[in-house]
């Protein structure tokens, strides 16, 4: 899976703290530092610690404190600093939007222990702030669909699903994936699931018997959550949890 670079001095850190650097779950019940915890992504788990004296940049590109490499994240996509009495965060015009508890970042909001962080789609980070009990467990870290785009592995609420999609069905979930949330139309779909039918010979019908399909595989994992919706008019989305 993709692999999430985390700024050396911040790795040695957290090294020093759980004797492994492992990105395990358990962290010490008090923090003199607040910290951001990955919940979702492919490294869950993974924590840096946030200085007062330097901001800390989230983005695709290496030289991000926190890089992730996915292409729904921008190059520069969000930038966490201290101001007077808080940390913030603000988005720097990312592309698919940095969220806070569900609530879009369009100007630098104010953090709170225990408040969620969405990057884009996939990502999602817990901040703790100073002083906190950090949690013990990241039960829900697995929440959600995650895709390997090396294996074409996909998992569900940390349950891969076997046997493996179809290749029409992953190109379909890849297309979406990489949509960030976007609506990909239908147009988009025959092109990408059926580049050889060069948008001919492919009816209505097989486009939502493909939608069809690729929901109940999701579903063996999943009956709660309902990730591929549609765009009446539009097309389809992916919403992920």
């Amino acid at each position: 899976m993709d692999q999430v670079r985390t700024e050396t001095n911040s790795l040695t850190e957290l090294q020093a703290e759980d004797g492994a650097g492992n990105g395990a779950s358990l962290v010490a019940p008090q923090r003199e530092s607040a910290m951001l915890i990955l919940r979702q992504g492919s490294e869950a788990g993974r924590r840096w610690v946030l200085s007062r004296t330097a901001p800390l940049n989230i983005g695709r590109h290496s030289d991000c404190d926190i890089t992730l490499p996915d292409r729904q994240v921008s190059r520069s996509h969000a930038r966490i600093f201290w101001r007077e009495d808080g940390y913030f965060i603000e988005d720097l015009g990312s592309k698919n939007g940095t969220h806070v508890n569900g609530q879009e970042v369009a100007v630098p909001v104010r953090l709170e222990d225990g408040d969620e962080l969405q990057v884009a789609l996939r990502f999602k980070l817990a901040f703790v702030d100073a002083g906190a009990t950090a949690p013990l467990t990241l039960e829900d870290s697995q929440l959600g669909l995650q895709l390997d785009r090396e294996t074409r592995q996909v998992w569900v609420n940390g349950m891969m699903i076997d046997p493996p999609l179809s290749l029409h069905q992953y190109r379909l979930l890849n297309a979406l994936w990489e949509a960030g949330g976007g609506v990909v139309t239908r147009e988009q779909i025959v092109d990408t699931v059926w580049p050889e039918a060069s948008g001919e010979g492919v009816s209505e019908q097989a486009i939502d018997a493909l939608v069809r399909r690729l929901r109940e595989r999701i579903a063996e994992c999943d009956e709660e959550f309902r990730y591929i919706v549609t765009v009446r008019g539009h097309g389809f989305r992916l919403e992920n949890r």
